[in-house]
This record gives C-alpha cells, sequence and structure tokens, in this order.
C-alpha cells in the first residue's frame, strides 16, 4: 500500500470518529476569548458593577514617603494586564518623582481600583465614580494617556 492511501484512510476514520471537530475558528464556532480593548465586546467583559464599594487600602503605619514612592513604582508595573502595566508604570517613571505625599497617597489609593476600571477611566472609554470624577492624579494620568507628543513607550527597567 502506499503512503498517501494510508494517510488518506487514517484521516477519514479520524474524522468519522470525531465528527464534530473542526478546523475552523470563525465566529460562527465561537466568540473571540480576547476581545481587543475599546471594544464592545471588551468594554462589556470588563465592567465592574457599580453595586462593589470601592476597596479598602491596606493600613501602612510608619510607612516613609521613599518607601511608599518605591511601592507605588513596583504596584504600577506588576498589574497583570500588559495595557496597565505599560500606561501605569510609564506614568509613575515620569511623574512619581514630582508628586507630593497628598497625591501619592491618591495615586496609591487609585491602584487600589480593578485594572480595567484604570485603563478605562484613563483613556476616557468609561466615566469614571463620582469618587474620582475630581481627582487630580486621574486628570495627570488621563494626560499621560493621551500621548499628544507621540512618545514612542516601552517598559522602564525595574
Amino acid at each position: 500500500m502506499s503512503t498517501t492511501f494510508l494517510s488518506s484512510r487514517i484521516l477519514a476514520l479520524g474524522a468519522i470518529r470525531h465528527p464534530c471537530r473542526s478546523l475552523s475558528t470563525t465566529s460562527r464556532w465561537s466568540a473571540d476569548p480576547w476581545p481587543l480593548p475599546h471594544t464592545p465586546q471588551h468594554l462589556s467583559n470588563t465592567q465592574t458593577p457599580s453595586d462593589i464599594p470601592p476597596p479598602t487600602p491596606l493600613p501602612r503605619a510608619g510607612e516613609s514617603k521613599e518607601t511608599l514612592r518605591a511601592r507605588l513604582v513596583y504596584q504600577s508595573r506588576k498589574r497583570g494586564t500588559l495595557e496597565s502595566d505599560l500606561l501605569l508604570s510609564t506614568f509613575a517613571r515620569d511623574h512619581l518623582r514630582q508628586m507630593d505625599e497628598t497625591e501619592l497617597k491618591e495615586y496609591d489609593k487609585l491602584l487600589d481600583e480593578p485594572d480595567w476600571d484604570i485603563y478605562y477611566w484613563a483613556t476616557e472609554g468609561r466615566t469614571p465614580p463620582e469618587r474620582w470624577v475630581k481627582s487630580s492624579v486621574l486628570e495627570k494620568l488621563r494626560i499621560h494617556a493621551r500621548n499628544e507628543g507621540k512618545v514612542v513607550r516601552k517598559m522602564p527597567p525595574l
């Protein structure tokens, strides 16, 4: 028997045993498991329910301003989503050194929010809740996210 005949025979038997298997990944068979940011599907999948209270920050008694700043740099970099990591780590690199202690603590509270909420508030894809509407730190983050200077951004070194 030829190799071609055997190969086609094996494929035919596989199709008989597993008739539901399909090589197609079109939308008819399944939805995209990883929708792109700013698409309606992603916006609806990442919506935080409005009835959830704001997160309670961990008490950090006696934390110095420099320790706070170093922790915020780290937390800005290690978020869990690449979009948030890039946005917040470059923001931290460019702005944390100039922030006073009040702004640093406000930024600390902002980092307690869910990643996609911060991302969409900064990129103005969603309206922030009342507690963040008048935030000077969120406004700085929005200006940073607009990237009006068209700077090519990459992850800063740790």
